[in-house]
């Protein structure tokens, strides 16, 4: 197995990826908010990359990729699916996995409401809300630190206690400098979409998915309500709403050993179903 990296040209940013040789289906992994790629390298360091074609991208304005050339409009929820897409389509990715954490996760059913790629969906640390404030407030606890998730400007002090959110004490020390590089106008931008309920209506998209959808969450996640996520009328929910124990918003990174397993487990799912299910058609947002 070989991990390749390369930059993508896109109308909003030049995308800078990472991809494994791994010949089964796609599995694409947005990460969150002042996070970038390397934060899934314990999924490109385990049989998942052998299985299947890994790819994690850095979103506009984080790690290794450009900032966006026209912040109004791409540093947005619907901004950052559109870009999104527009990578998909330079891979040639007809079908693939969208597996988002946080931001990413939101990203990731942003862009299952419209494009055809996405043949399945792993949210963490992402529930699926209704548009506006009032559906923010039902899935997130509503504390001080929610705050530094829309805040522009970042002192150190802010750096420290992001990352301590969002890794617990088990940050690598690449992760600061992660949050210390992001564009400060991504995190403004896409707060304010959300509560304006830009987008799609993320409940619905989740409730009315036509593939399976996995949701795994960390047992001690300090951002989402965990509960919420069993108030969602899933269509095809994969098994349970999974909960990875002694982890919190990052399981993935905190416990790969619990996460990975049922990662693969939910593509052998998926593979299956997409081989008796015609490719879906995008709806040309």
């Amino acid at each position: 197995m070989s991990i390749t990296d390369r930059t993508i040209r896109t109308p909003q940013a030049d995308l800078r990826l990472s991809q494994s040789s791994g010949s089964g289906m796609p599995i694409v992994m947005i990460h969150g908010s002042g996070s970038s790629r390397a934060v899934f390298a314990r999924q490109f360091d385990s049989p998942l990359a052998d299985a299947h074609r890994l790819i994690a991208f850095d979103l506009p304005g984080h790690g290794e990729s450009s900032d966006a050339r026209d912040p109004a409009t791409a540093y947005t929820i619907t901004g950052l699916a559109q870009t999104t897409a527009r990578l998909l389509d330079s891979l040639g990715i007809d079908r693939a996995i969208i597996f988002g954490w946080s931001l990413g996760g939101h990203v990731a059913i942003e862009l299952a409401s419209f494009h055809h790629a996405a043949n399945g969906l792993v949210l963490t640390g992402a529930p699926p809300v209704s548009r506006g404030p009032l559906g923010m407030l039902r899935g997130f606890h509503a504390n001080w630190e929610m705050l530094l998730t829309s805040k522009k400007v970042y002192s150190e002090r802010d750096i420290e206690r992001f990352e301590a959110l969002c890794f617990g004490d088990t940050a690598s020390p690449s992760f600061r400098e992660a949050i210390r590089r992001t564009d400060g106008r991504l995190r403004a931008g896409v707060a304010r979409s959300m509560f304006a309920g830009k987008g799609a209506d993320q409940k619905q998209v989740v409730e009315h998915a036509p593939f399976p959808v996995a949701v795994i969450n960390g047992e001690h996640d300090p951002l989402v309500r965990l509960s919420y996520f069993e108030t969602v009328a899933y269509a095809s929910l994969w098994e349970q709403c999974h909960v990875i124990p002694d982890a919190g918003h990052a399981p993935f990174w905190e416990r790969p050993n619990l996460f990975n397993p049922l990662l693969s487990r939910y593509a052998e799912t998926v593979v299956k179903q997409s081989a008796a299910t015609p490719a879906r058609r995008s709806q040309g947002r």
